[in-house]
């Protein structure tokens, strides 16, 4: 089993910007999708970003295109999200997940960090 903890979160004037992180540890990372999903209350978790192993797929929610970028250090077991521009509909907790296979459906995920808060105030 893969344990992920994520940080960054916090608050952050609309405008803003933010880097969350994403630290796995346990079986191997290197293979493995790395994905991105958030969840603000009263709402369903959505998909936000993904990225493959060999950095060679790389997926955006339609909401974040253009301000969101994912990346990750194989090397050191970690995915980022860089998050600019933010608004106050990105307000959610977001969490990392893992799974072998190319997916950005959350059902389809199979290891998930604990959640950090973002907050964007207007």
């Amino acid at each position: 089993q893969v344990q992920l903890v994520e940080s960054g979160g916090g608050l952050v004037q609309a405008g803003g910007s933010l880097r969350l992180s994403c630290a796995a540890s346990g079986r191997i990372f290197s293979r493995h999708v790395m994905g991105w999903f958030r969840q603000a209350p009263g709402k369903e978790r959505e998909f936000v970003a993904a990225i493959s192993w060999s950095v060679s797929t790389i997926a955006y929610a339609d909401s974040v295109k253009g301000r969101f970028t994912i990346s990750r250090d194989n090397a050191q077991n970690t995915v980022y999200l860089q998050m600019n521009s933010l608004k106050p509909e990105d307000t959610a907790v977001y969490y990392c997940a893992r799974r072998y296979d190319w997916s950005t459906r959350s059902s389809e995920y199979e290891d998930w960090g604990q959640g950090t808060q973002v907050t964007v105030s207007s």
